[in-house]
């Protein structure tokens, strides 16, 4: 007997004595991936950085407001067009212009009114009964009135004509409506372009959706920015009223874990029951009304889905799909009750484990505010760098000209040489950018932007995990529960965190943001090139 336990220490080693004040391997540690930590350190100092930056430069005004050819603000308070907050375009139908895909700017011109027109009418009509609401629609300081109809066409004082429209997202867009499968615009079909020619509203519908290609992005973001002023009492209160819920739930588990899981089974079936027997019921029903008998596939897709609730076939298939689910969960339920037991215990011994760290019920709250801090300061960089560019103006023209497109001053440039060689050139302010060093690298801190909310968002989850599964370590490894816990486990376990692991939940969340930016980058470009099947980059997403 004693060769045989001397043979089996000589093996394995000798047994570890009983200490009641280990505590673990607490001496011998360290910190971890320190490279990582000095980088994560680093880089978010140049996100402060790029931060302060933006938001020195950068101007939310102009996701706000529309901008006019001048480059105002539409309805902005305290200038001229306060009272002016919806923009008009004096030809839409030059929107559907491809230009538009490039300089992201219809090639007319654009002003800021009241409100927006509500009635067709050409500028020959108006020059003989309503000259003052026509005016409302030329430029601002026009009061020429004796100026003939052909020299303020030309001079772009005024629009050829106007057509009843509708605000959206402060544009006057042509007001679209369809009768019949017909698509019409003010109840008319066709309209007088204001020179002489008949012209069918589609040309309007085109120009709109065109110039809505400037609106989609921005108007997404201003959406959901809206979304969450309007509504965030009730997110809040939805919020605390799951966290309530929630809380109940896991005190009731500690004492009833075993009746509330054979309860909520029991609930699934009933409910799989009554959901066949209520398929059953409105089987026979249906059965000799007219047209309840046509076939699924006869009927083919519609977009009305009440429709199937009329055919027999489909409460059939309910059915059916119905009766092998509850069979299946009556076979699983037979042959996996031990393991039903067992997870009924490891259920009981969580609920002890919560009661005893009863701080990490709270403790999500703080990770989802500092992710809600991480979403709010990239959202806010992105939009201060997206509104940091200067206004850019350029020389639009109907016809033929060789500065077409060339930037241009809007001051000087009625008595530059430009006027002279193409007659009816127009300085139009095209978009927001800029020739500086910081300009030419926006979509640089852009991208840096959205990489270092990744980085950041992935390790403030990271840490949040580590601090809870630590907690509950001490609470595992305890031997005498709960005096040998620490006094204050999920505080401590930050701590650890924090002291001895930053370094590698650094250099884990940093593998994530470059998998996902690399995804997003991905996506963009498989959304640009979806007409061309790009199979590479399909197969790159598929892998990420």
């Amino acid at each position: 007997m004693a060769g045989g336990e001397e043979n089996y220490y000589g093996k394995h080693g000798t047994p570890q004595k009983y200490d009641p004040t280990f505590k673990g391997p607490i001496y011998d540690r360290g910190c971890t991936d320190i490279i990582c930590c000095i980088l994560l350190m680093v880089a978010v100092l140049g996100y402060v950085a790029v931060g302060v930056v933006a938001w020195t430069q950068g101007d939310p005004r102009k996701v706000i407001y529309p901008t006019d050819s001048r480059g105002q603000f539409c309805g902005q308070k305290g200038t001229p067009n306060e009272n002016k907050p919806f923009l008009f375009y004096f030809n839409i139908m030059k929107c559907a212009s491809p230009s538009v895909l490039l300089e992201f700017q219809c090639p007319t011109t654009q002003i800021c009114v009241e409100k927006c027109p509500d009635r067709y009418l050409t500028y020959l009509q108006a020059s003989a009964e309503n000259v003052e609401y026509y005016k409302q629609f030329c430029v601002p300081g026009f009061k020429n009135l004796k100026k003939s109809a052909p020299e303020v066409l030309k001079d772009g004082d005024c629009p050829a004509m106007i057509t009843p429209s509708k605000p959206l997202a402060r544009r006057c867009l042509p007001a679209i409506s369809a009768k019949k499968g017909v698509i019409m615009v003010g109840n008319q079909t066709t309209f007088d372009d204001g020179r002489g020619q008949k012209r069918n509203v589609t040309d309007l519908v085109e120009g709109a959706k065109k110039a809505n290609v400037v609106l989609e992005a921005r108007q997404v973001a201003m959406r959901i920015f809206e979304d969450y002023t309007v509504s965030w009492y009730w997110i809040i209160l939805g919020l605390v009223i799951s966290m309530v819920v929630s809380l109940i739930f896991i005190v009731l588990l500690r004492f009833l874990a075993g009746i509330m899981v054979w309860v909520m089974i029991v609930l699934v079936i009933l409910v799989l029951g009554y959901g066949i027997f209520h398929c059953y019921m409105e089987y026979a029903a249906l059965k000799g009304q007219a047209g309840s008998d046509v076939s699924l596939t006869d009927l083919g897709f519609q977009t009305d889905l009440r429709v199937y609730l009329h055919l027999r076939q489909t409460w059939l298939a309910f059915m059916i799909i119905l009766c092998i689910t509850e069979v299946i969960i009556i076979l699983l339920l037979i042959f996996l009750r031990k393991r039903i037991l067992i997870a009924i215990a490891l259920i009981k011994e969580a609920s002890r484990a919560i009661g005893h760290v009863m701080t990490s019920l709270l403790f999500p709250l703080c990770t989802f505010f500092l992710v809600c801090l991480c979403i709010a300061y990239w959202a806010s960089t992105a939009v201060f760098l997206s509104t940091s560019n200067e206004s850019v103006y350029k020389v639009f023209n109907e016809s033929k000209c060789n500065y077409t497109g060339t930037r241009c001053n809007p001051e000087t440039f009625n008595t530059s040489s430009i006027v002279k060689q193409c007659p009816d050139a127009r300085c139009l302010f095209a978009f927001y950018g800029g020739e500086t060093a910081y300009h030419k690298y926006l979509i640089v801190f852009q991208i840096y932007n959205t990489f270092m909310f990744f980085w950041l968002a992935n390790f403030v989850i990271a840490l949040g995990q580590v601090t809870l599964a630590g907690a509950f370590a001490s609470y595992y490894w305890a031997f005498k529960k709960p005096d040998d816990m620490p006094a204050f486990p999920l505080f401590s376990s930050f701590g650890r965190a924090l002291r001895y692991h930053t370094g590698s939940l650094a250099f884990g969340s940093l593998i994530l943001a470059l998998v996902q930016i690399i995804r997003v980058i991905l996506e963009y470009l498989d959304h640009r090139l979806k007409a061309a099947e790009n199979k590479f980059a399909k197969f790159l997403l598929t892998c990420l």
